[in-house]
């Protein structure tokens, strides 16, 4: 989520009706797909019939009996908000009303992965179109005009052009322009606004009340920095939300978007507990990063903060193909460097996926002797130090092209990615020595990291995610981090996967503080590749039915609310 201070100019009252229905005749645009191709697009395409058991259902839950009455009821309400995020999202990435859609879908088990993945396309198969009549996915999503090139984007002129809080559409005269989201989604926001107002009465923590009267005032103004910081302020709320337009990864066009998404959270405080120590660390590591001193000047905030969730709700972005099962945010430079981050683990969601998906690929990729090392303490750590590793590196170009994200477009999420991956693995290592880290062993982290790597490229080539871990793949097979059988079983080499780590580092860390868009463009296109070895054994883990991702079943009927 990069939430970079945004100066979205408003739109003279006169002017707004004509916007709105611009905007809205563009979200139609957009698709290119009319109401014959809708009555068309009810049957799946005979390549995806295999590919709609790859999630295994999972009913989220928690344990809400410490919880008062009060709170009980501001869950409710969040629950409440969420669901509009959802069909935000939705309108972000297709446009079209969801339940007349959906409604056109004959077969329930199509209708229901058409559903997990927010429009008719397989999100973790690269955004393959699911049914027959429907086109390609935009590389924009609903964001920009379908008719937009980006050569014709990059020459014109017009207010909020990168940002990230705005549609881009056309004007009566067919010149791009944009509408802010708490315009074009007035009506969606005003409505979650009042929720989150209503629930900050429900609120025993009076930070946390602020915070989500800060959130509803940053819906309807598009500023989302001082909800931010007062996100970042609060300590002992047992609740907590993650709720509004976020992460930017759904515009794969230039990355500049952000989608709405939601978490609603209940908060772990005994593992918690056990995770605050770590972010003391992180200013000596910064300077400890294996890279020449200018990539690394910057101080990241040391009041970061470590803490162990159980999510009840997802929405959104979120929510949609793979699910999230940790948080790294803000994502705006100045609180980040200011105040640091908080790095949420989504505890009960990252233990359902280890033992759905991670041990049985461990049994099936991993050599006997090393399956062993495939721990949960592995999987939490790796997952836990990769969003603590999106606080380390450099935030803003040394060469004046403006900030990482802005100066690598499309790319700039992926490289991300794979930088809080690798220095995820860096810093395990250098607690382990210095004994701040005491359980599990370097070889658990190592190999669970290579395990994990087959469970995310699963993901596919239209995720961040996916196109980081191909890319880490390939390098660590080229450094010989790793190696493959005959029987196609991979054992880790720890000494190399050192060292692969070490150099990887210092590749992503220098291609992030240059702003080299064509060295990254480079990179993702040589390595960023499924290769005929690892297709063949992802084929494996679908002939052997291990789950790609899981869905769950989830709301206040399951939770009693």
């Amino acid at each position: 989520m990069n939430l970079t201070k945004i100066k979205n100019k408003k739109i003279k009252y006169s002017k707004i009706a004509a916007v709105i229905l611009l905007a809205t005749s563009s979200l139609t645009a957009c698709n290119e797909q009319g109401d014959t191709q809708q009555r068309q697009s009810n049957s799946l395409l005979p390549q995806h019939q295999n590919r709609l058991d790859i999630y295994k259902t999972v009913t989220l839950t928690a344990d809400l009996s410490h919880l008062s009455s009060n709170q009980k009821k501001m869950l409710a309400l969040l629950i409440d908000a969420s669901k509009i995020i959802d069909d935000l999202f939705w309108q972000q990435v297709f446009g079209k009303d969801k339940k007349n859609f959906l409604a056109g879908i004959k077969d329930e088990t199509v209708r229901t992965f058409v559903d997990v993945n927010y429009g008719p396309w397989d999100r973790l198969n690269g955004d393959a179109p699911l049914l027959e009549g429907i086109k390609e996915k935009a590389l924009g999503a609903q964001f920009y005009p379908a008719d937009m090139s980006k050569e014709e984007f990059e020459k014109a002129s017009f207010t909020d052009k990168d940002g990230l809080y705005s549609l881009v559409r056309r004007d009566n005269e067919g010149k791009l322009m944009t509408i802010a989201y708490s315009e074009a989604y007035a009506d969606q926001i005003n409505r979650i606004a009042a929720i989150l107002e209503k629930a900050s009465t429900f609120a025993d923590d009076k930070e946390f009340a602020n915070y989500l009267n800060l959130r509803a005032e940053a819906l309807r103004s598009d500023q989302y920095q001082e909800s931010d910081f007062a996100w970042m302020e609060m300590k002992n709320n047992p609740i907590d939300v993650v709720i509004g337009p976020i992460e930017n990864y759904e515009d794969q066009l230039y990355g500049y978007r952000a989608a709405f998404e939601s978490y609603v959270l209940i908060k772990d405080l005994s593992w918690s507990d056990k995770l605050a120590k770590y972010a003391a660390y992180l200013p000596e590591l910064q300077k400890n990063l294996p890279v020449a001193k200018k990539y690394k000047q910057e101080v990241p905030g040391s009041d970061a903060d470590l803490n162990a969730y159980d999510v009840i709700y997802y929405a959104g972005h979120s929510n949609a193909g793979s699910k999230t099962i940790a948080i790294n945010l803000p994502n705006d430079e100045t609180v980040q460097l200011e105040k640091g981050t908080r790095r949420l683990q989504l505890k009960n969601a990252m233990r359902a996926k280890f033992d759905a998906i991670m041990l049985p690929i461990a049994d099936t990729l991993i050599v006997a002797g090393q399956r062993k090392n495939v721990t949960f303490t592995g999987f939490f750590a790796n997952t836990m130090f990769h969003e603590v590793a999106h606080g380390l590196g450099i935030k803003n170009t040394l060469n004046g092209k403006g900030t990482v994200r802005q100066s690598l477009k499309e790319h700039a999420s992926a490289l991300e990615e794979g930088k809080a991956d690798i220095l995820g693995l860096y810093m395990i290592k250098q607690l382990i020595e210095k004994g701040a880290i005491t359980d599990g062993t370097l070889d658990e982290y190592y190999t669970t990291f290579l395990a994990g790597i087959f469970r995310s490229v699963r993901f596919g080539a239209s995720s961040a995610h996916g196109k980081a871990n191909m890319v880490r793949f390939n390098y660590f097979q080229e450094k010989g981090a790793f190696t493959r059988n005959e029987q196609g079983l991979y054992r880790v080499n720890m000494e190399k996967m050192t060292q692969a780590i070490n150099s990887l580092s210092e590749l992503i860390l220098t291609l992030q503080g240059n702003g080299d868009y064509q060295g990254v463009d480079e990179l993702v296109t040589t390595r960023g590749i499924i290769k005929t070895d690892l297709a063949a054994d992802l084929a494996r883990l679908e002939a052997a039915k291990i789950p790609v991702d899981i869905v769950f079943k989830q709301g206040k009927q399951v939770l009693g609310l």
